[in-house]
């Protein structure tokens, strides 16, 4: 028989650097996750992933014990990476932050391909570009 559970949380926390301190504390804390078990597993998980963010989703049982589900980054994230820009544009249509390349765009929908709804590359890649045109980035064909 399966496990009863108690909550779900969605969490993004830098790849290795899960701590103990707000606002990851606190919010185990509340549903009686031991944070530093949680912390040290996380840490582990993610030590390869370099610097970006992992969107995690923490499954919380009646008996305290937990399972931890790794997304890949989010788009925005990886985008700001490979044009290296601090963040996105403010105003998409008038003012414009970088450029990115098709295969640019082809190697961040192969990383993102688990995440998304589709199995064809072309599909993929197509909604990489529309989040690098909402944060201001002009794609080079």
């Amino acid at each position: 028989m399966a496990k009863p559970v108690k909550t779900t949380l969605k969490l993004q926390i830098e790849a290795g650097k899960a701590t103990p301190a707000p606002p990851i504390g606190p919010t185990l804390g509340q549903h009686g996750v031991n944070i530093q078990q949680f912390c040290t597993e996380f840490n582990d998980k993610t030590k390869d992933k370099g610097n970006f963010i992992i969107p995690c989703i923490l499954t919380v049982y009646d008996d305290r014990s937990f399972d931890i589900e790794l997304k890949t980054p989010p788009t925005s994230d990886l985008l700001r990476k490979a044009v290296k820009i601090q963040k996105g544009s403010g105003a998409p249509n008038t003012i414009k932050v970088g450029k990115i390349t098709k295969k640019q765009l082809e190697e961040i929908a192969e990383t993102k391909m688990p995440d998304l709804n589709t199995n064809n590359l072309e599909q993929a890649v197509e909604i990489i570009k529309g989040t690098a045109k909402n944060m201001g980035i002009d794609v080079e064909e």
